[in-house]
């Protein structure tokens, strides 16, 4: 197990509207632990994790402002980086 003092994680609600960005999150972030536990889904990963608009835009056929993210948002660890394109979370 990696060690849990560098693991970023993002845990969103269990719902149609996170399932774009929880599939984003699986293909642009290599290695990524995915749980799925009630009403939740919790993606962790040593280092870093990565939320691209572009992937998800490509998931549901329509733009999609990053902001939007924060309607499913429950949890996050790790140093927030956000701007149009990316939400990343990674530590130092």
């Amino acid at each position: 197990m990696s060690n849990k003092k560098n693991t970023a994680f993002i845990i969103v609600q269990d719902n149609e509207d996170a399932r774009p960005v929880i599939e984003a999150i699986e293909q642009d972030n290599e290695g990524v632990n995915v749980q799925y536990q009630p009403g939740m889904v919790r993606m962790e990963r040593a280092g870093s994790l990565i939320v691209k608009r572009e992937t998800v835009e490509q998931l549901i056929g329509r733009e999609w402002d990053i902001q939007e993210m924060h309607l499913v948002l429950i949890s996050i660890a790790g140093n927030v980086d956000e701007d149009d394109d990316k939400f990343e979370l990674s530590w130092n």
